[in-house]
């Protein structure tokens, strides 16, 4: 057996066995040191353990093992069940025992460095070709790779509210993580062989972002129900801002300033939050039972947060309410069926709020030429001001449009066919140019908008030519709409052939004139 050293807290007892360059750990235990020695320990603990809520870290020189006690504040005054076995190879760590009755930590700190795992080492299962159905900037698009399957993982699956865990597998990235009963599956742009040893990577300031939102949903779900009777029906980790829906159909501001305060006041208690695994027949299952997936197996997870929330979750959360930093309400939104939609920030989303906040501040305060209190109030004087131009703008515009048809009706030359093309307008304009012109005799064809860019036309005149003619001045201008009764307009997402078709109708109407002649 491998030397090991041993001492008990209030929650956890932590042995570790003094191993050099360990490999081939099983938490049997048995390994392998750097010389090919092989090591064997077997124990009978003092009391029982939660063994789907015991960890193990292995470094260099040691395998760290800590064990989570059924009983809680019991104290093992020995390792071992019977003290008449003694193990010559084990002996007391005198230098981290303590009396831990009147200590305030539990050993929790130790506990969450075993718990904040970013990188793991296990072996691919299996990696099958598969196919994903992606957004990349608004749009769909299906995404050919692998589904990867892994002994173990430390990767989070998408589920109760929270999005998946991003990372590297072999430094493949993994692009989702999805659950399907109880395996994660990995899906990869690259194959990765069967049996191949692999380092998993967790993208960490996602998982802790997504560790921080998800317990500040707990704590504000736990709060607003005790404080003011408001159950959660569901909620939203969303990229920006993350959603809880409110079973009430409003929240006063009171509410909400007391329940901001109320939730930061437990975060500056620094709570314990903790994980406990259960059996499906475990009594403590059925006060925390919300209803389970038809594809659940294994343990029951519960997320305990101290004294003021105990639930299922599957998901990732902090280890101490301090670790959620601070958490801002946004404020809230008329929600779906008679519901209430609160919105909220926590931690690090905090903080990057503040620094644009305070990044836009300064550009207004360099573009408005006012202080911060300012703002407002110039801001409203802008807007009155671009309304009057706007106005002003608009009766311009439609006395020109006047002028132009008049100008064209005046031309002894004039013809059949009239073209304008004006940045500056809208369809108001292009209609009042067209009332002003006969258009049983003439075909007149209007735009505004950017000179190659998107905007309006209009093609009015006899019915019969705007009939033939509009849909493909449709097609050519890139555009969508629709006519009747000697009018087509509509946008065009296009005006860069807006000369081509001018030419084509003007060539049209030519060749009208001449059948009449």
């Amino acid at each position: 057996p491998a030397h090991a050293l041993w001492y008990d807290r209030k929650k956890y007892v932590t042995i570790n066995f003094k191993v050099q360059k360990p490999k081939d750990v099983q938490v049997d235990i048995h390994c392998k040191n750097d010389n090919e020695d092989v090591f064997y320990n077997e124990l009978y603990f003092y009391d029982k353990i939660q063994i789907h809520d015991s960890r193990e870290r292995v470094y260099d020189r040691t395998i760290n093992i800590l064990l989570r006690k059924i009983k809680p504040d019991y104290a093992w005054p020995r390792l071992q069940k019977d003290p008449s076995k003694v193990k010559l190879w084990i002996a007391v760590d005198f230098d981290n025992w303590r009396d831990w009755e009147h200590e305030e930590d539990e050993g929790k700190e130790e506990y969450d460095r075993y718990a904040d795992v970013s990188e793991f080492v296990t072996t691919v299962v299996s990696c099958c070709p598969a196919e994903l159905k992606h957004e990349v900037n608004g749009k769909k698009e299906t995404l050919k790779g692998f589904n990867v399957k892994l002994q173990d993982t430390i990767l989070f699956p998408e589920g109760g509210g929270q999005p998946d865990d991003h990372g590297l597998i072999a430094d493949v990235p993994v692009i989702r993580v999805t659950r399907q009963g109880p395996e994660a599956i990995h899906f990869v742009a690259s194959p990765l062989a069967v049996g191949q040893e692999v380092q998993v990577k967790v993208n960490w300031e996602r998982r802790f972002d997504h560790m921080q939102q998800h317990s500040g949903q707990h704590l504000l779900t736990a709060l607003a129900d005790t404080m003011f009777g408001f159950k959660t029906t569901s909620w939203d980790l969303g990229r920006q801002r993350s959603v809880i829906e409110l079973d009430t159909p409003c929240m006063k501001p009171a509410q909400l300033q007391g329940l901001e305060e109320a939730v930061n006041e437990k975060i500056r208690a620094h709570v314990p939050v903790t994980v406990q695994l259960l059996s499906i027949d475990d009594p403590a299952v059925e006060k925390v039972s919300r209803g389970l997936p038809e594809d659940h197996a294994g343990p029951i997870r519960i997320i305990d947060i101290e004294g003021i929330d105990a639930n299922m979750c599957c998901g990732t959360h902090v280890s101490n309410l301090s670790h959620l930093q601070v958490i801002k309400l946004l404020g809230i939104e008329k929600g779906k069926k008679n519901k209430t939609n609160l919105i909220f920030l926590a931690g690090n989303r905090v903080l990057k709020y503040a620094e644009k906040s305070y990044s836009t501040e300064r550009a207004m305060v360099s573009i408005l030429k006012t202080g911060p209190d300012e703002h407002v109030e110039a801001v409203d004087k802008l807007q009155k001001s671009v309304k009057l131009l706007q106005k002003t703008n608009l009766s311009l515009l439609r006395d020109m449009a006047v002028l132009i048809a008049k100008n064209f009706e005046n031309n002894p030359q004039k013809g059949n066919f009239f073209s304008l093309h004006k940045k500056e307008g809208d369809n108001e304009f292009m209609n009042i140019i067209a009332n002003e012109i006969n258009t049983e005799e003439t075909l007149v064809f209007l735009t505004v908008g950017e000179d190659k860019g998107p905007g309006l036309f209009l093609l009015a005149g006899p019915s019969r030519s705007v009939a033939e003619m509009g849909p493909w001045v449709l097609k050519m201008l890139k555009g969508k709409g629709a006519g009747k009764n000697g009018r087509f307009q509509g946008k065009a997402n296009s005006l860069a052939q807006r000369a081509e078709v001018e030419v084509f109708l003007q060539q049209h109407c030519k060749h009208q004139t001449s059948e009449e002649e």
